[in-house]
């Protein structure tokens, strides 16, 4: 029988964005906790990640923005070309509004380096999550063979979230789509300016967005899936996969991908959990809850997915350090003693509650998005339009949200 080696007040699963963000924003509350990385160092793949204003603000809760606003440029406009008729649409990013693509890495950094020491534990892979039959404590189960007792278990591991599956939620769906992901660094400089571009073409999109003078980060969203896991792992295979996905596009993209930095080269098929779902699901048991991708996965369309995950970690914190404060908060000889199963319970209701339309919206329009990106009938595309046009018809609203203080 495995060994219970140790009891924790707090657990958050993943080190990725959402956890190292919800770990330093219960720090920045007071509130102590521990973050389980199967990794064996902290995850920075997909080379860059878009941040908009939305998320700036989450950012500048955690104390983390003014850092991170020094290492990528402010975008200015989003602008679109169709390979097919030449047609191009130019679309301001809003005025007052703030756009920057970050390195992934910087990100992830920023966030570890702003926790207190021992915060993160590395290597930890979980392989099931159970509950004590006679209490509310969450036992974690690792691949070493050891397991551990969470008073509280956020659960911010991604997609294949191990804690959504305690939660009993459904799996994400796949889209048919993939995405290539990758850096280009001109040691020269580019002369993109500072505008996001995407060009369309019949099997593939091209985007691309300077982080700063010399870096680009772009992406190659495939219409097509290519078959087997030996690409998705092989620098070079996903590179030639990349170029082929491009032939007819302009030069200068084509120039970029062929030389670009084979090392920060990623793949991933796209997948997004339903509107529909995100409305109705259990994202919270007793003290149980998730958060990030593995409460509501979705496409990269509004580039939301990154600071959504960070508004989650600002909401979740302030819920339970609000009930933290409540009558029954109460210290012990100077140490800290954590409030009953009943009040967290209540804090993640909250915190689920807070969250749910603002998730059903972000999912709802890049559902919509992702359903015009691979060619539909005509009446799919037809009844998309006329959602889109009823119900985002401003069509960066999103961008303006405000989750709070923290």
């Amino acid at each position: 029988m495995d060994r219970v080696e140790e009891m924790e007040e707090i657990i958050v699963v993943g080190g990725g964005i959402c956890g190292l963000a919800t770990a330093l924003a219960l720090h920045r509350k007071g509130i102590k906790s521990l973050v389980l990385e199967k990794s064996e160092s902290l995850r920075a793949t997909g080379a860059g990640i878009t941040i908009r204003t939305n998320g700036w603000r989450a950012l500048d809760q955690l104390g983390v923005g003014s850092k991170l606003r020094k290492t990528a440029i402010h975008l200015q406009r989003e602008q679109d070309i169709w390979l097919t008729d030449g047609k191009q649409q130019e679309i301001p990013l809003g005025e007052g509004a703030e756009t920057r693509c970050l390195r992934r890495s910087d990100l992830i950094t920023s966030l570890a380096e702003s926790l207190p020491p021992a915060t993160i534990r590395l290597g930890c892979q979980i392989l099931s999550v159970t509950q004590h039959p006679l209490t509310s404590y969450s036992i974690i189960q690792l691949q070493n063979g050891s397991s551990i007792k969470a008073k509280v278990l956020i659960g911010c591991d991604g997609a294949n979230s191990v804690v959504a599956d305690f939660l009993q939620l459904k799996p994400p769906k796949l889209l048919p789509l993939s995405e290539v992901r990758g850096f280009t660094n001109f040691a020269n400089g580019h002369d993109f300016g500072n505008d996001f571009v995407q060009v369309w073409g019949d099997h593939s999109i091209i985007g691309r967005m300077p982080v700063d003078n010399n870096l680009v980060y772009w992406f190659v969203t495939l219409k097509v899936n290519p078959r087997g896991s030996v690409v998705a792992k092989d620098p070079e295979l996903i590179h030639q996969l990349a170029l082929e996905s491009i032939k007819g596009f302009p030069a200068e993209l084509v120039s970029m991908i062929t030389n670009c930095d084979r090392e920060s080269l990623s793949l991933a098929r796209l997948r997004h959990r339903a509107p529909w779902e995100i409305l109705l699901g259990s994202f919270q048991n007793g003290t149980v809850t998730v958060a990030g991708d593995a409460m509501h996965v979705m496409g990269p369309f509004l580039g939301q997915g990154g600071s959504a995950g960070i508004e989650d970690a600002i909401v979740l914190a302030r819920c339970l350090a609000q009930k933290m404060h409540e009558i029954d908060h109460v210290k012990t000889g100077g140490r800290q003693v954590m409030i009953s199963p009943h009040k967290v319970g209540e804090a993640f209701d909250e915190y689920v509650k807070e969250r749910r339309m603002r998730l059903v919206w972000l999912s709802t329009q890049t559902y919509l998005c992702s359903l015009l990106v691979k060619p539909p009938s005509f009446l799919v595309e037809f009844v998309c339009n006329i959602l889109m046009m009823a119900l985002f018809s401003d069509s960066i609203a999103h961008t303006q949200y405000d989750c709070g203080h923290l």
